[in-house]
């Protein structure tokens, strides 16, 4: 090759090396045009929603009873029943999710059975929330006759968020090095004992994670808890879960009617009183305190396991 045509080449590589470089910053500018707007709206929306909601809530807003008019009305049934459907949610999933994930990831055999539940639990993953509350509506509320009562509620966003405990288990399972088990091994412990002595330990935090994001998803889906035949205007408490008689729980809750703030908000907002919509604002702002303190407890949780397993 002469020199020319040496000179060429090189100057041909410096020319695609800068094309793609332009490429990769026309790309970046509009990946942070796109997120700077989005998030612009995003905070615009939530900006409105508490100057229009903050002001109204109060110690009253948070202890009465929905009422027909609008300054006497409050969300107590509504935290209260959101509450009791996030307990009930929570008792289910996370067990279940758990299990199942380590089960998949550990213990099951590599063959075509595994690989379509693997296949299934992450299509479920996207599968729209109306699709659970249909299928609730037909197995639990018509087919088991359950009723449209809290376990009800609880059941079927535990199914809807179960697939996210499932795959947050398994990713935080095989993010665990591979040094760790064969170390355990090594010493000479058996298959359970790594697992609820290592593997339990280290994925734990990711666990713990990927259960409160779940959660946080369920206290703010409307879909499958309408469709299951939530009621959208409840003047009365639940049993409490606690007594002062032995044995001191009742589960009497379970069976009882119940409203969520997602559903308080929706009722609210279809009326054509602007004080109503003032009430549905200040339902917003108290939902999306619930769902960040969720957040919250999720990133200090794994902030002191990591420092644990750390020390």
């Amino acid at each position: 090759m002469s020199v020319t045509d040496a000179e060429a080449a090189t100057l041909s590589a410096f020319a695609a090396v800068e094309a793609a470089r332009r490429r990769d910053i026309l790309v970046a500018g509009l990946g942070l045009f796109v997120m700077v707007v989005s998030m612009g709206l995003l905070l615009t929306l939530i900006g409105d929603l508490v100057v229009r909601g903050f002001a109204r809530i109060d110690y009253d807003f948070l202890t009465s009873f929905p009422s027909r008019r609008p300054e006497n009305a409050g969300i107590l049934s509504a935290w209260v029943g959101t509450l009791l459907v996030m307990l009930v949610t929570a008792v289910l999933a996370i067990p279940l999710g758990v299990l199942a994930g380590l089960y998949l990831e550990e213990y099951a055999p590599r063959n075509w059975i595994s690989n379509l539940i693997e296949i299934n639990v992450a299509n479920l993953a996207g599968v729209p929330s109306i699709i659970y509350g249909l299928l609730a509506l037909g197995l639990f509320v018509y087919g088991l006759d359950l009723g449209k009562t809290i376990l009800v509620a609880g059941m079927t966003l535990a199914l809807l968020i179960l697939p996210v405990v499932i795959v947050s288990t398994r990713e935080a399972v095989r993010s665990i090095p591979r040094i760790v088990k064969e170390g355990a091994y090594g010493l000479g412990a058996d298959k359970w004992q790594v697992m609820w002595s290592y593997i339990l330990p280290a994925a734990r935090p990711g666990i713990l994670t990927g259960a409160i994001v779940g959660l946080s998803r369920a206290i703010g889906e409307t879909a499958p808890i309408i469709t299951i035949g939530a009621l959208t205007f409840i003047a009365f408490l639940p049993d409490p879960p606690l007594t002062t008689e032995f044995p001191f729980l009742n589960f009497n809750w379970l069976f009882d009617g119940f409203t969520v703030l997602p559903i308080q908000m929706f009722n609210w907002v279809s009326r054509p009183q602007a004080a109503f919509h003032v009430n549905a604002a200040a339902t917003g702002v108290v939902l999306m305190a619930l769902t960040l303190s969720l957040n919250g407890v999720a990133i200090w949780i794994r902030y002191r396991l990591r420092r644990q397993l750390r020390n």
